[in-house]
């Protein structure tokens, strides 16, 4: 009995959701079976990112994405150019392979000796590159359709209750097992399921006992590209496929989902599960009549899933990595920063700059003041991401629920309370902290990727539900006014508007520089790069750790605060999650690790939403975090440093003069 018992073991979590569902959300079997239909269409998804994970041990975020292009390839030539179903399903099966197979060798074996963390920051990336080409396809046609369904050859229909369902239904219901036992099969009783496992824990052993580890990754990369492929063609006969939209966040997050369910490891749970959240999904549906609620449970099963988890590293496990690759900037030593003559460049630097920024108004048309005050806010933002991601090499992808936490405390005690503007921006502050520290709790015992996924949740979680104003009659709606400050000072206009939002980056600015040049940024910094290393010295980096979270917490919500009185309207994105994501990659594309790389970042995000025409913003962001980490892995503010940097040896030698790290080892020796 106790056998058999450890042997079913798996199936409790599957069965846990299955009775949550049938419990809280009960439906009718139309929409049970519909239910079932998507969560196998999910679970090729999850099996793809399972593939992957254990072939690279990333997890792949672009994984819907590289299905995407051949769904959409072959939907249009079934939809413009009228191929038959089959044939149209063949080319797209054979695109989807070679795309899957061709990323994996031009892009992804760049990143070969990478950190895994580096590796998921990259795949981020490629999510942004390959919805661009995606939203881009139909133009070949001259097609601008924003959804489309497919009908299968088949004519058949069959209703059950209030859902009628067809035969596209029934395919999902036959082919989709049929790939996942295949697939089951191969990994199991083949020599590439040995080679794959081998090539994922032991990738050097591997190679030396003969295994050609790059070309498995690269198969395993092409048969992931498939498998997407093929869940979102089915997708496009059940429910539509999104042509010239763009992939729906909650398909990637029932995948997620399920994979932490099954702890990236036992496939079965994870299939079963994935089957399980798409039956949930469909029954919160039909009760709530709304998708955010189901997200909001999809999170809140990530979450509990991750905080569940025994810590048991297995062998290529990405727990203990470091993000040091991402924007380490190195100091000027104190020989040089003596110098007259830097001190005078610096000083001139910080004048000018902030000289300047006083001076553009006069200058601007209001929309521009407008904007660039806006910008100010989101400097702010990814000045919170430094501290956390650059300095305390936390990655975090749930910033944007900190901003919301900030803009909704920020409204509700201006506007329901009457608080004054300078005592609202910090409380709403303390509350992001405390939010940050929640968020961060797991950070004690989960490391790298499972934080990030634990932080994406809690957006997810805080944005569709915990801080929407369709559940909850606190949270202000309806227009912000900004009161007087101190009751006196008049802030009403743009040109207002914007001297305080450069007032409160400046503040922001030496406050993070304060704290770079403290213990603290120091400690922040060592843990980073040698959490072992800090502990021996007597740190905890327990609390280091969630010293970073309240900091981090606290300027993002600061922002959040000044982001809803510059809008003067509250408006919680619960439908663009991939917000958070794109906040990050900005961070890291403008150099994540310096003060100067959150200026960049702000500039190279919003600069490609305000003047690049429709999506292009998306393969500028995505081709930039890909070229950064290729060529600029400090981002483009390492540019500048390296500028910096050979101007300062320049004037070590002109000054003659030791400086470490910026004068040759034979210069050293002779002044010595």
């Amino acid at each position: 009995m106790s056998n058999l018992t450890e042997r079913l073991k798996w199936l409790a979590a599957p069965l846990l959701i299955f009775a949550v569902q049938f419990s809280l959300f009960r439906a009718p079997i139309g929409v049970v079976i519909n239910g079932a239909v998507l969560g196998l269409i999910t679970a090729l998804v999850a099996l793809a990112m399972f593939l992957i994970y254990r072939s690279n041990r990333v997890l792949n975020f672009a994984q819907g994405e590289f299905g995407l292009i051949p769904a959409v390839l072959s939907v249009m030539l079934i939809v413009e150019s009228g191929w038959p179903w089959l044939l149209a399903l063949l080319v797209g099966a054979v695109a989807s392979i070679l795309l899957g197979g061709a990323t994996e060798f031009l892009i992804i074996r760049r990143f070969f000796r990478a950190p895994r963390l580096i590796l998921t920051v990259a795949t981020l990336g490629l999510a942004q590159i390959l919805a661009f080409n995606a939203l881009r396809m139909p133009l070949w046609w001259n097609a601008r359709v924003t959804s489309q369904r497919i009908d299968s050859p088949l004519n058949w229909v069959w209703d059950v209750g209030p859902v009628r369902l067809s035969a596209d239904h029934l395919l999902v219901l036959i082919i989709v097992p049929l790939v996942l036992l295949a697939i089951g099969a191969l990994l199991r009783y083949t020599n590439l399921g040995i080679a794959v496992r081998a090539a994922a824990e032991l990738p050097d052993r591997a190679v030396s006992l003969g295994i050609p580890v790059k070309s498995v990754h690269t198969l395993i990369w092409g048969i992931a590209g498939f498998l997407a492929f093929l869940a979102l063609f089915l997708r496009a006969g059940v429910i539509g496929l999104p042509v010239g939209g763009s992939l729906g966040f909650g398909l990637l997050l029932r995948a997620l989902a399920a994979l932490m369910i099954g702890r990236l490891s036992h496939l079965p749970t994870i299939l079963v599960s994935s089957i399980a959240l798409g039956i949930l999904q469909q029954g919160i549906n039909w009760n709530q009549d709304n998708s955010f609620l189901g997200d909001a449970f999809m999170a809140a099963v990530i979450i509990g899933a991750l905080v569940l988890r025994r810590d048991r590293k297995q062998r290529g496990e990405m727990t203990n990595e470091s993000l040091s690759l991402i924007g380490d900037v190195r100091r000027l030593p104190a020989v040089l920063n003596s110098l007259w003559e830097v001190r005078i460049l610096k000083f001139l630097a910080i004048t000018g700059c902030i000289g300047l920024s006083f001076w553009l108004p006069r200058v601007l048309e209001t929309q521009d003041v407008l904007r660039l005050s806006y910008l100010y806010l989101y400097v702010i933002v990814l000045l919170s991401l430094v501290v956390l991601t650059g300095w305390a090499g936390q990655l975090s992808l749930g910033h944007i629920a900190f901003l919301t936490v900030g803009s909704v405390l920020g409204a509700y005690f201006t506007q329901e309370m009457g608080f004054d503007l300078l005592l609202a921006v910090p409380i709403a502050g303390l509350g992001g902290a405390l939010a940050s520290l929640f968020v961060g709790l797991p950070a004690l015992r989960l490391r790298g990727l499972y934080l990030a996924v634990t932080s994406l949740a809690f957006a997810v979680a805080t944005t569709s539900y915990l801080l929407n104003p369709r559940f909850f009659s606190w949270i202000p709606q309806g227009r912000i006014e900004r009161q007087p400050l101190l009751g006196r000072i008049d802030w009403s206009t743009s040109f207002a508007m914007y001297h305080v939002s450069l007032i409160a980056l400046i503040l922001v600015f030496f406050a993070i520089s304060g704290i770079r040049n403290s213990r603290t940024g120091r400690v922040l910094l060592a843990m980073r790069d040698n959490e072992a290393a800090v502990a021996a010295y007597g740190v905890s980096p327990t609390k280091a750790k969630l010293v970073a979270f309240a900091i981090s917490g606290f300027f993002a919500s600061t922002a959040g605060a000044l982001v809803v009185h510059h809008q003067q309207a509250l408006v919680v994105e619960a439908n663009n999650h991939w917000q958070s994501i794109d906040l990050f990659v900005a961070a890291v594309a403008g150099g994540i690790g310096s003060v100067i790389g959150a200026v960049l970042g702000a500039l190279y995000y919003w600069g490609g939403v305000w003047w690049l025409p429709g999506n292009w913003r998306l393969l500028v962001l995505g081709g930039g975090v890909l070229g950064v980490l290729l060529v600029l892995p400090g981002g483009l503010a390492s540019g500048l440093y390296q500028i910096r940097d050979a101007a300062a040896r320049k004037l070590a030698l002109h000054h003659d003069i030791d400086a470490p790290g910026f004068t040759s080892d034979s210069h050293e020796e002779k002044s010595q």
